[in-house]
This record gives C-alpha cells, sequence and structure tokens, in this order.
C-alpha cells in the first residue's frame, strides 16, 4: 500500500498564504495589506492595515482619506490608518514579544514609514509578494540597513 505523499508548500508560500488570509481582516476602503512577523519557522506575531484600535475602523468612516476619492499615494498625511507593517510590530510590543532577528512576510513591499520601523525594530529580512508604487526610497534604506529583501510569486517562488 504506497501512499502519494502530498506537496507541502515552501515556508516562504505558507507564510505568505497566511498574510493574504491575514489581509481579509483590514478594514481599510483602499487596500487591504497584511504582515506576519516569524522567527525561527513560527509566527510571532501578524498585523493588518487599518485604523488604530478603540478608533471608528475606516470602512465605518473612520478614517477621512480613505472615504474620499484621493487619488493612490495623495492626501497621505490624512490617513488615519496603521499599516500592516506597524501593525505587527506594535502588536509583538503590546504582548512583549521580541521581533529582533525576525522576518517579516508582507502583501507589499513597505512604505518609507514601515521601512524605518522594520530597521530599528532589528527584522533582518522582508519578504513580500507585490511592489508597492511609492517604495522606491524605503527599498534602498532597507538594503542600506543590510536587512535582506525578497520578492516572491503567488507560487512561493523568487520573482
Amino acid at each position: 500500500m504506497s501512499a502519494e505523499k502530498i506537496p507541502r508548500p515552501s515556508w516562504d508560500q505558507y507564510f505568505m498564504d497566511i498574510a493574504h488570509v491575514v489581509a481579509t481582516r483590514s478594514n481599510c476602503r483602499r487596500r487591504h495589506v497584511a504582515a506576519v512577523l516569524v522567527r525561527d519557522n513560527r509566527i510571532i506575531s501578524t498585523g493588518y492595515n487599518g485604523t488604530p484600535r478603540g478608533v471608528k475602523n475606516c470602512d465605518d468612516g473612520g478614517c477621512p482619506r480613505c472615504n474620499s476619492d484621493a487619488p493612490s499615494g495623495q492626501n497621505l498625511r490624512e490617513c488615519l490608518c496603521c499599516h500592516a507593517e506597524e501593525n505587527s510590530i506594535v502588536q509583538a510590543a503590546y504582548h512583549g514579544i521580541m521581533v529582533k532577528g525576525a522576518t517579516l512576510y508582507t502583501t507589499y513591499s513597505p512604505c518609507l514609514l514601515c521601512a524605518k520601523m522594520i530597521i530599528n525594530a532589528g527584522i533582518v529580512e522582508v519578504v513580500y509578494h507585490q511592489h508597492y508604487s511609492i517604495d522606491d526610497t524605503s527599498m534602498r534604506l532597507l538594503q542600506e540597513a543590510g536587512v535582506r529583501v525578497r520578492c516572491v510569486e503567488e507560487n512561493g517562488e523568487k520573482a
């Protein structure tokens, strides 16, 4: 009796798939983004984008920018939403979990503010699925700081 071996996803695919599920919790009206922090192939924190704890959700009218017709990349100072990477780092801190040495899996490459948080939190690698259109400076900064950055496609393969 020979049982066929079921193919297992790579670690990259596994954690990226989880990030995409976490993104479904986002209450942002414009884009659903998620981040999963991993150390030693164990999830230590997750985060998704949306308004801060205790503030009316974005999809309930909580964020004026997200509920406006502002074009992508415009009026960002009006946005009340926290980013997924930010929330995953803050969530770990809230629960007293060290993120130093972790890998961050995210559905979109990080913005400049999140890149600075990633660097200062001691995260050593960022693995992302899609390129965020306004992140060229953040990518250069991550690389300058020695943070490994990789893009993986839907099937977990390097893009």
